[in-house]
């Protein structure tokens, strides 16, 4: 496996070409016309142990599209469960549709026989649209899904140990570039505010951070800036402000061409996944304008942490949070090798988890 490669895939690109580039073991597409189900299930690497990840539904645009996400979202699974130090491998699915029209227990259900059907090589998990509820459902059909309620013995929604992970690799940025890890008086632009950006912000206002907000979402948008006091901002805005952290926790690719010369923000450090647009090209684009880039897949690995507890049967809410406290000594160790190799900090981070997937493929078979 190679550090960093380029991932951006044209259109003409055969579903084999995009599955070989990415090193893919294999792409499971899932079809069922009595509940409308169109899913995609990717499983990138099982090296390390069952590929675990969540599950998000998206009115994509295309298919390409649809699958162009899932190929990217289940590598950096892969990566995530890596560079974290657990014993899992990366997968990822995509339902393709309007959740608000179509999501439904019948059709949760059918994905879970899908799930059911590739026999623990991947286990699922919320994500984008998705909610403990529809774990339930899909729990009715497989074993192998997680943060399922804590009442069925699951636990429950992984976002706050998220955010808590996203926090902790904001602290240790702000101690590599302002010398201290305290966030008093630290302005933050958080784009975002689902269920991880929610918590987020809770932790940035809480420590005295001045926190700016942004959503597609109106209503959510409104219900968190009443309960923090966060300042609401326009989508476009959030770019364009003199803030000291830019934190992106909604869709990926928002740090590009167009955006990375905008940006006053010393660090980036978010939960959403794949914020690079192109890892190869941005991340040293970054490190071209003096931006501190905290691997996304790093950062926010705090829920795989805690559905990886549950499916391993060991889950201590106690013991997860403090095993994702790990993520600030593991950024701070990214940050060291980024700069003693003069080398983007996605590539050091990307370097760290291959060699631990490298050295454990010499000792045992994938999954």
């Amino acid at each position: 496996m190679s550090a960093v490669k380029e991932i951006e895939t044209p259109a003409s690109t055969s579903i084999f070409e995009m599955v070989g580039n990415m090193g893919h073991e294999q792409l499971v597409f899932c079809n069922d016309e009595a509940t409308g189900l169109k899913a995609i299930i990717g499983i990138h690497n099982t090296v390390l142990g069952p590929a675990l990840g969540g599950t998000r539904m998206w009115n994509y645009a295309s298919e390409q599209e649809a699958v162009t996400d899932v190929l990217r979202l289940s590598r950096g699974m892969t990566y995530k469960a890596a560079i974290s130090g657990l014993n899992l491998g990366g997968g990822k699915a995509v339902i393709i549709g309007d959740a608000t029209k179509i999501k439904n227990e019948a059709l949760m259900r059918r994905f879970g026989r899908f799930v059911d059907s590739l026999g623990g090589r991947y286990i699922t998990a919320e994500d984008v649209n998705m909610k403990t509820k529809d774990m339930e459902y899909v729990h009715m059909e497989t074993e192998h899904v997680t943060g399922i309620p804590e009442a069925m013995g699951g636990s429950g929604d992984p976002s706050p140990v998220t955010a808590y992970g996203v926090y902790m690799g904001i602290k240790a940025s702000a101690k590599k570039v302002y010398g201290s890890d305290s966030l008093k008086n630290k302005s933050v632009a958080v784009q975002g505010v689902g269920q991880v950006g929610m918590y987020l912000v809770e932790h940035l206002v809480k420590e005295g951070a001045k926190v700016f907000i942004t959503d597609i979402n109106q209503e959510k948008l409104k219900l968190v800036a009443k309960n923090t006091g966060a300042q609401v901002v326009s989508m476009d805005e959030i770019y364009d402000l003199d803030v000291d952290i830019y934190s992106p926790c909604a869709l990926g690719a928002t740090v590009n061409d167009e955006t990375i010369p905008r940006l006053k923000a010393k660090i980036i450090a978010g939960a959403a996944n794949n914020q690079l647009q192109n890892e190869a090209k941005h991340g040293y684009m970054l490190l071209d304008y003096g931006i501190t880039y905290a691997p996304d897949f790093l950062i926010n690995a705090g829920g795989l942490i805690n559905v990886g507890a549950e499916y391993y049967g060991t889950y201590n809410r106690e013991a997860t949070l403090k095993q994702t406290e790990g993520i600030y000594d593991t950024c701070m160790r990214i940050f060291s090798l980024a700069e003693a190799e003069k080398i983007a900090t996605q590539e050091a981070a990307i370097k760290i988890a291959e060699q631990r997937i490298e050295a454990m493929g010499k000792v045992k078979l994938s999954y």
